[in-house]
């Protein structure tokens, strides 16, 4: 199990408990993290009876409906609902994921914990603040660079180079797998972590970009790429099956290569 980052000088709070309704069919509870920057009693875990006969099998959905029967203070990101957005990841029963594609019948036994993506700062209850993540992503210019006039159709690329990005566009930037890494856990300001790195190698890879060199040079840097120790916490909880640890590996390979 992943460890949750509280706010600084804070101790946890004796949490609220939400019994199950009257004539509830099937009950199972759900222990939520609860944080308000503005409130007080916080931080806290809250307790949630909810009949899962009367929501979706995922959860998502249960947390859907403890906003709308049961407690509507309750905070969290959603929008696709079909584990293409990213924006519902949060840490569920152990293991980062995302609410909308994990059902609560998953996590075994009779309590369901749900809590923040972990070693983030949290804006409130289990809404991370993604905003180094992004800056990040950001840094790596994750986008086509090219010295060539450009085409006046398209951007030709072979079958074969089409599919060395197979495994790496499909990334959503949920930042389940950089919120597992012990690496970004302790060098997170300097690391760039395996989500970003991942997008780093599909630019690397791709045949119409024409600016290798520099994109290289941009992560030569003890800590930008090399605090990645291979841990395979990333591989192990990427939602999309994705594996950020060898696009990371494939970038050091590609930083060998050069030097011979």
């Amino acid at each position: 199990m992943v460890e949750l980052a509280l706010p600084k000088n804070s101790r946890v709070q004796k949490g609220r408990h939400h019994p199950a309704p009257a004539g509830a069919k099937k009950v199972k509870t759900f222990r939520i993290y609860r944080y308000d920057p503005e409130g007080t009693g916080n931080p806290r875990w809250d307790t949630y009876e909810v009949d899962v006969a009367a929501c979706g099998p995922m959860v998502l959905d249960v947390l859907i409906h403890i906003k709308n029967t049961m407690d509507p203070t309750l905070t969290f990101r959603r929008s696709c609902r079909e584990g293409v957005c990213g924006s519902c990841a949060m840490n569920i029963g152990g293991r980062n994921t995302l609410a909308c594609t994990h059902g609560h019948e998953e996590v075994p036994g009779s309590t369901c914990q749900v809590s923040p993506l972990p070693h983030m700062p949290v804006v409130k209850d289990l809404v991370p603040d993604l905003t180094h993540f992004y800056a990040q992503y950001a840094s790596i210019e994750p986008w086509l660079h090219t010295t060539t006039p450009e085409p006046q159709t398209e951007w030709v690329q072979s079958p074969q180079d089409r599919e060395k990005l197979d495994g790496l566009y499909e990334c959503i930037l949920c930042a389940c797998c950089s919120t597992s890494c012990p690496s970004y856990w302790w060098n997170g300001d300097r690391y760039l972590g395996p989500a970003t790195l991942l997008h780093a190698y599909r630019w690397l890879v791709d045949s119409r970009d024409e600016a290798t060199g520099e994109r290289l040079d941009a992560l030569e840097d003890p800590f930008k790429l090399y605090r990645c120790h291979t841990i395979m916490n990333c591989a192990q909880v990427c939602p999309k099956g994705l594996n950020p640890a060898k696009a990371v590996s494939e970038v050091k390979k590609m930083m060998a290569e050069r030097l011979v």
